[in-house]
């Protein structure tokens, strides 16, 4: 008996959406609210599919202090250009696609806005594409499991566009081999972060994801005598309500980026490096007198999951409260309707699994996704 289990992954569908707009109710019966992890989809998406967490799989942010394997030295001089050229999107873009070329990068990257004058300071982590075996180094994934299990599957190509990810997945299920297809749709996120969670854009897009799903699932069901359907995501999306500019509060202290501390300013959180003690002590004094956020503990930090002995990441972290940007930022310029990246238990923070199977009751967070993969494919 031909069996395929079939995951969608929707970017950005979270439990908040869902109770508001519904979706698949007729098809997907069960459904269960799941916690993400903290950070953003660099650290979501491989504890999806390691089923660990990012202290773990050690996959977190994207930019990493590291000055010494910087692939970005000698970037700087780019900052004497001019910012309403350099700093666009498409230019930004295209830069990155040459960067990405020359090292030979296979994972997703982006310069987004960062500074030029400031990019030497970092290296970027996703160099491998980690939905591909051997991607993530620290710990196995579904498909290595796959692989070592010698089981059929076929994963989507994030690079696509969702038409081009649709038909490529149903033309995999009409030759009837795969047992496991990971369906990749992330368009809802960008629908989201430019129109808001709650705007007749999003309910329009989950109509229009609901449409083909369906027609998806209905298709694989001609072929296999069995279809077990799951719909997940990494995390949900908050509306945003206002912003706040970090990094001026902390230039206006008079301390030197690079000599005195260095920074990078992602958009939910501040990350800081400190150079001298002085300095890290009036810099965290001015952020604790802040109500738009507040410096996360390290026992907050190990509590969630992502305290790393190698300070790679940050060695404080100011976090916002749900619904504020902080802006401008080193990945955006301008204010938009929405954000993700906020406290795993924010109420816009949570994940869904929606599935035509029954829920184990032990399915809570993201990392336990896996689980449910491997137990269906282990029938």
């Amino acid at each position: 008996m031909k069996k395929l289990a079939m995951y969608v992954f929707i970017d950005a569908l979270g439990w908040e959406i869902y109770e508001r707009y519904g979706f698949l109710k007729e098809m997907a019966l069960n459904e269960r609210k799941l916690r993400t992890t903290f950070g953003f989809s660099s650290a979501a998406d491989p504890s999806i599919l390691s089923g660990r967490y990012p202290d773990e799989h050690t996959h977190w942010s994207c930019f990493v202090h590291d000055p010494q394997n910087s692939p970005f030295r000698g970037m700087q001089i780019l900052a004497k250009l001019p910012g309403f050229i350099f700093d666009r999107w498409r230019v930004r873009h295209n830069i990155s696609k040459l960067i990405k070329r020359i090292h030979s990068y296979t994972g997703y990257f982006e310069l987004y806005t960062v500074p030029f004058q400031y990019l030497p300071y970092f290296d970027y982590l996703e160099k491998k594409d980690y939905f591909i075996p051997g991607g993530i180094m620290a710990t196995d994934t579904i498909f290595d499991w796959c692989v070592d299990h010698d089981i059929p599957y076929y994963c989507s190509n994030w690079r696509h566009n969702e038409e081009q990810i649709l038909h490529e997945n149903k033309q995999v299920i009409s030759e009837a081999n795969a047992e496991f297809v990971y369906v990749y749709l992330p368009k809802l996120d960008s629908v989201m972060h430019n129109n808001g969670p709650y705007s007749d854009a999003t309910k329009a897009k989950l109509n229009d994801l609901e449409t083909k799903i369906t027609d998806l699932y209905r298709f694989a069901q001609k072929l296999y005598n069995e279809v077990s359907l799951y719909v997940i995501s990494d995390h949900g999306m908050a509306p945003v309500t206002g912003s706040y500019d970090i990094k001026s509060v902390v230039d206006r202290l008079g301390f030197d980026f690079g000599k005195d501390y260095v920074a990078f300013y992602d958009s939910t959180m501040a990350r800081f490096w400190w150079k001298d003690t002085r300095v890290k002590a009036a810099v965290l004094d001015t952020l604790n007198s802040l109500d738009c956020g507040y410096v996360v503990s390290t026992e907050e930090l190990k509590r969630l999951r992502v305290w790393f002995p190698d300070p790679k990441y940050g060695d404080s972290y100011f976090l916002m409260n749900e619904g504020l940007l902080l802006n401008p930022s080193f990945m955006g310029l301008k204010v938009i309707p929405g954000m993700h990246g906020y406290h795993p238990d924010a109420p816009n923070s949570y994940s869904i699994m929606l599935s035509n199977r029954e829920i184990p009751a032990d399915i809570q967070s993201i990392t336990d996704i896996r689980k449910t993969m491997e137990s269906e494919l282990a029938k």
